[in-house]
């Protein structure tokens, strides 16, 4: 049976952090292992632009560390195609001739732009290319043909604006893009040490790099339940800023154990913070272990890269072939 070609992608605009790692990162590996799909997964530098145009000095760093990342979590190049965004030139010319024919009504309407002008208020981006961006989001995914995009339920508008696009390609031109169908994934809600989204921007995240003192300071200054002020007063697991990621690293029997002694304070949040970073540094210790190999052998990661960027090519060039010849240019 043919595997299904799937596509994500990621901006390389800091260091990942947890949120990303059990909001996608695990979401990816576990389609890589299925092995019913055939799995596209880029560092989408270009879109790093729309929000850090105005300071790149990093981006190339951070693209490296990305893929380190991605392969220190479990993606496997022998399964999975990495590359980079920027060193497939297509997904530029593909981007351009979907910006002609898409109207500027679908991207003021998109409903997560006003989200990310509030959450980027710190950086100018009345710019065509933020305005854009999902433009040259589509032109990623139906480069390949893919079947599927793994999201969370706050990114579908973003596949049902790419589904919109190929749909009027295929109707103007000729029927060349399938139509991507979004693959929801259960995210866990992570939120940052302060109670807020996981974000490098807010400063707030946990790093997948942080161990030892690190991890245990930013566990210990976590944010927990706002009505528990004494060590003695009943907790509200429900509420707590710790008690998710409990639910993910912790055993079960303990996760429900800390649930019923914080609810009577057999537990005060100190003690519970100190197990967690235990827990945590624990469930990391593989993805540490082989960060530093990969960091370590820094010139196979870029070889990696080399291989992904020229399988995703061979494919990109085909499509843009058929893409030229529908729109006789």
């Amino acid at each position: 049976m043919e595997k299904k070609r799937i596509l994500s992608g990621m901006r390389p605009t800091g260091k990942l952090h947890l949120g990303n790692l059990h909001g996608a990162l695990s979401n990816w590996v576990d389609i890589q292992n299925s092995d019913i799909y055939d799995c596209f997964y880029f560092v989408a530098d270009w879109h790093a632009l729309t929000s850090d145009y105005k300071d790149t000095g990093l981006i190339k760093e951070y693209s490296l560390d990305m893929v380190v990342d991605w392969l220190s979590v479990g993606l496997d190049p022998a399964r999975s195609t990495l590359f980079i965004q920027s060193e497939v030139k297509e997904h530029a010319e593909l981007f351009l001739i979907l910006s002609m024919i898409t109207p500027l009504s679908w991207l003021e309407r998109n409903p997560t732009y006003k989200e990310m002008q509030e959450e980027l208020s710190n950086k100018d981006i009345g710019t065509f290319g933020f305005l854009g961006y999902p433009v040259l989001q589509a032109a990623d995914i139906i480069m390949y043909k893919a079947y599927g995009v793994p999201v969370g339920v706050d990114q579908l508008p973003h596949v049902e604006l790419t589904r919109e696009i190929a749909r009027r390609f295929n109707f103007l031109y000729r029927d060349i893009f399938p139509i991507p169908e979004p693959l929801l994934a259960e995210v866990p809600k992570l939120q940052g040490l302060d109670g807020r989204k996981m974000s490098k921007s807010y400063e707030n995240a946990i790093y997948l790099r942080d161990r030892g003192d690190v991890l245990r300071q930013k566990i210990a200054a976590m944010f927990t339940d706002p009505q528990r002020m004494r060590r003695k007063d009943p907790g509200r697991p429900d509420v707590c800023n710790a008690f998710p990621f409990h639910a993910i690293y912790s055993p079960p029997e303990e996760t429900v154990s800390i649930a019923e002694a914080c609810k009577t304070a057999g537990i005060g949040c100190v003690e519970c913070k100190k197990r967690l970073a235990r827990r945590i540094e624990e469930g990391m210790a593989p993805v540490h272990e082989r960060q530093d190999y990969y960091l370590s052998h820094l010139e196979d990661v870029k070889g990696i890269i080399a291989d992904g960027v020229q399988r995703a090519t061979k494919i990109a060039r085909l499509t843009m072939e058929q893409v030229r010849e529908a729109v006789k240019i």
